[in-house]
């Protein structure tokens, strides 16, 4: 019976819904733009994003989880970065997340002197707390806390010579109440609708590093939110036997802390989800996937590879096992079966200003979003 069902699946796929790249493209290309800043923590880019993507669900006919509200506000703290950013070593001008980046849990400070030698790739300012370090990469994240010194890290090839002296003049503003939303909205079953699937991506990134530089986030998160939309506007015009939900999530890059809230807060009861996938970082592919949890859930594991078995779609998916990396992990702690799948091969950027949408080959896309739909139908028969 199952074996009949994939076959029929398959056949459908052909024809049912062979996406549109320019959807997916146009919706990164916007999360992605100055004006959402990195969609993080300055000048407003979070809410912009969130603004973005529930008025994207509304036009696809989605309804709030809660039958109110698409947004799911919480609290928390944060360290930023709104203001000036300038850095020189040796007296030469470094350029903000190219040349340098600061410590997200950095303080500000505005100095001018000498550096101390501590051994081959570290340097300090003693009076002036302030510590400098040489990369070969520079990756950025995100601090609920402010340090009581500056750590600055500097890409050794932006050097011709050691540091002996530093001026600097960076800006710090702890926020100890941000406020963010999740973004829940979902299509109600036809026939169970007390039977969920849920799919979720986190839509926060990085945000800006003062005034002039942003972290684009493209494969991390922009290409799970695309990914998301589409299947979001997929079942929206077409309505399961089970209910379809999604959730996008802000506060992953502080410590997946949406997905927390949401655990502690639930909108739906856990009890009735009969699955949930989540997806952040898709926009590749060349090698093939891996899923998280996996070896926690063979039984989801083994169906969702005779699908793509079938289909031909990801020339490989490896298994992996628990880990607390992404926003399925407290749904699981919750007793919620969950899979976390991300793709492989393609661009390397990482958490940097270079993780840009022009250089997401979006490899899979489609065949990634037929997987999907698949496999979602599978686990409703």
């Amino acid at each position: 019976m199952k074996k009949a069902f994939i076959i029929a699946f398959l056949l459908f796929a052909h024809h049912a819904f062979a996406q549109d790249l320019s959807y997916a493209r146009k919706t990164l290309d916007k999360l992605t733009a100055p004006a959402f800043w990195g969609r993080g923590y300055t000048k407003n880019g979070m809410e912009k994003a969130a603004d973005f993507i529930v008025a994207e669900m509304k036009s696809f006919g989605l309804q709030p989880m809660d039958g109110k509200s698409f947004k799911q506000p919480f609290l928390f703290s944060v360290n930023t970065f709104p203001g000036k950013m300038e850095l020189q070593i040796n007296g030469q001008k470094l350029v903000p997340g190219k040349d340098f980046i600061v410590g997200q849990a950095s303080k500000g400070v505005v100095t001018k002197t000498n550096l101390t030698q501590q051994d081959s790739t570290h340097f300090i300012a003693q009076a002036e707390r302030i510590v400098v370090s040489l990369q070969d990469k520079l990756t950025w994240s995100v601090a609920q806390k402010v340090n009581d010194f500056t750590e600055i890290m500097v890409k050794k090839s932006a050097l011709a010579q050691p540091p002996q002296t530093i001026a600097t003049n960076i800006e710090n503003v702890f926020v100890p109440d941000f406020r963010a939303s999740n973004i829940c909205a979902m299509v109600k079953g036809t026939a169970k609708p007390d039977s969920i699937l849920l799919i979720t991506a986190h839509y926060d990134h990085l945000g800006g590093m003062g005034a002039n530089t942003y972290f684009p986030g493209a494969n991390d998160n922009g290409s799970g939110v695309s990914f998301l939309l589409s299947l979001a506007k997929y079942y929206a015009s077409h309505p399961q036997r089970y209910t379809m939900a999604f959730i996008c999530f802000a506060g992953e890059e502080a410590g997946i802390l949406g997905s927390k809230y949401f655990t502690e807060n639930p909108l739906v009861d856990l009890k009735k989800v009969r699955f949930l996938i989540n997806v952040d970082m898709v926009g590749t592919g060349e090698t093939g996937a891996t899923v998280v949890n996996a070896t926690q859930y063979p039984k989801e594991f083994a169906l969702l590879n005779q699908i793509n078995d079938s289909g031909h779609f990801l020339v490989k998916i490896n298994p992996r096992g628990k880990a607390a990396n992404s926003d399925h992990y407290f749904f699981t702690e919750k007793g919620v079966p969950a899979f976390f799948l991300y793709t492989q091969g393609g661009i390397a950027a990482y958490h940097d200003v270079y993780d840009q949408p022009k250089t997401l080959p979006f490899t899979v896309y489609e065949k990634l979003f037929k997987l999907f739909v698949g496999f979602n139908s599978a686990l409703m028969n």
